[in-house]
């Protein structure tokens, strides 16, 4: 889609190429951690139905792991578990706000 208008410096167009859903998906990643809140953030930028995005969602998704790092010393054993969470992605071309 263009839009396309004369000044007196000749014809100007400017591009506009609409979200996708991917990149509606990235950006409520990085909104949220919960995935249904995901989906609901995702479709409601995209104007989608709940459905479609959560199945592209899912398909896309990585599964959740958790590691579990068992370590002993002395006389009591203790159990320590270390769960992974992702972190907010800031993309590379990004500007902290001043």
């Amino acid at each position: 889609m263009s839009a396309v208008w004369n000044t007196k410096y000749g014809t100007r167009r400017v591009r506009h190429d609409p979200p996708t859903l991917k990149e509606a998906i990235l950006a409520a990643q990085g909104l949220t951690d919960q995935l249904m809140e995901q989906v609901e953030i995702a479709a409601a930028l995209m104007d989608m139905p709940v459905a479609e995005v959560r199945a592209e969602l899912l398909k896309n998704a990585t599964p959740r792991r958790s590691e579990q790092i068992v370590a002993t010393s002395g006389r009591t054993p203790r159990t320590v578990v270390v769960e992974r969470r992702t972190s907010r992605r800031i993309p590379l071309g990004a500007r902290p706000v001043r």
